[in-house]
């Protein structure tokens, strides 16, 4: 849920029982920051040294990729899963390092926490105030054999941020005041323990399906999947429906297709074509696809591209205030209900506007 619940140590704990079961262990990166019980842990496990890296003018240090590769160990422990790479690096990100990893065969054991998953950066950001700035794809959790909650009480946590454990003395007070509020780790905990549970039942699902059942599944029907189609504009509100929809499409197992009805005829300004591009990106990182179709009725063309799509579920953000005579047409929604009687449609709030309204 958050930094000091102890994740490496735990990483470390779980490195030494595989070498002590003859299991080649070796650290990738180890991220201590400078706390002794996890520097004294790491000791007695083979280190491959990290790479120095120049970038303007400024000695940097990362994990050097290709060295792993050619020492092929077993398992490699890669800490800090979200963390950005060095400019110049093979990768941008680290967890595109671990994929390489994994291709070639080396298992991995990586720390991250919860708010670092792409699709919760909006809820984490109402929760702290605080934009999470570096985020992975949570394919890449979804990736994982296995996942290990490192789980704490809020208060416990605070106990070891107040001893120093966590940070040195002089941030611990900026940390109180900031993202440890009490308030903020109780809900990122539930948050956590949420997430783990969706990982854990969707995993089961699969294994109870797929794997002891594979000569029943066969020969059953499939079932029809949920398809669900989030209608999106070049704007940045649009990328917290975009998240809110992707965690609706994950927890009802359905595909996620984001339309934007384009005015015909006319070209994105500059300004629209960079949110167009950022939900462009956004869309790649969840595995979601993007539609951009020209069309003067916007509930005549959401309608055309849901039945070609197969959309079991529709989902919208609040529509702007009408003005002059569109106040006398039938708002969105309910001709969207109308055009696509068997469609589910949810219209999603933006819950930032109602922490600004009770603050």
């Amino acid at each position: 849920m958050a930094a000091g619940v102890g994740k490496t140590y735990r990483m470390l704990l779980e490195a030494h029982a595989e070498q002590e079961a003859d299991r080649d262990v070796v650290i990738g990166l180890l991220e201590t920051h400078g706390r002794a019980d996890t520097q004294a842990l790491a000791e007695g496990l083979p280190v491959v040294p990290q790479r120095r890296v120049t970038y303007r003018d400024t000695d940097l240090s990362d994990m050097d990729l290709p060295a792993i590769l050619r020492r092929t160990p077993e398992l490699a422990l890669v800490d800090e899963l979200a963390h950005s790479n060095a400019p110049g690096l093979e990768h941008e990100k680290r967890y595109e390092d671990i994929e390489d990893l994994l291709d070639a065969g080396i298992d991995v054991l990586s720390t991250v926490n919860i708010q670092h998953l792409e699709s919760l950066n909006d809820q984490v950001a109402e929760l702290s105030g605080a934009r999470v700035r570096e985020t992975v794809p949570d394919s890449v959790l979804g990736r994982a054999d296995e996942i290990v909650l490192i789980d704490l009480s809020p208060e416990a946590l605070l106990t070891r941020l107040r001893a120093g454990k966590i940070y040195k003395p002089e941030r611990v007070e900026a940390a109180l005041n900031g993202f440890f509020r009490i308030e903020n780790l109780a809900a990122l905990r539930e948050i956590a323990l949420r997430q783990v549970a969706e990982e854990v039942e969707s995993k089961r699902l699969v294994t109870e399906v797929v794997g002891t059942r594979e000569d029943l599944a066969a020969d059953l029907p499939q079932a029809v999947g949920e398809r669900l189609l989030a209608l999106v504009e070049p704007y940045p509100g649009s990328q917290r429906l975009v998240r809110r929809a992707w965690r609706s499409a994950q927890r009802l197992g359905g595909q996620l297709d984001l339309l934007w009805v384009a005015p015909p005829g006319r070209e994105p300004g500059p300004e629209q074509e960079r949110h167009l591009q950022a939900l462009r990106q956004l869309a790649s990182v969840l595995g979601a696809d993007l539609i951009v179709e020209p069309g003067d009725d916007i509930p005549d063309t959401v309608a055309r591209i849901a039945r070609e799509r197969g959309t079991t579920y529709i989902l919208m953000g609040r529509s702007r205030p009408a003005r002059g005579f569109a106040r006398l047409r039938v708002p969105l929604p309910q001709r969207l209900m109308q055009a696509l009687p068997g469609v589910d449609v949810r219209i999603v709030a933006d819950r930032s506007l109602r922490q600004e309204k009770t603050s």
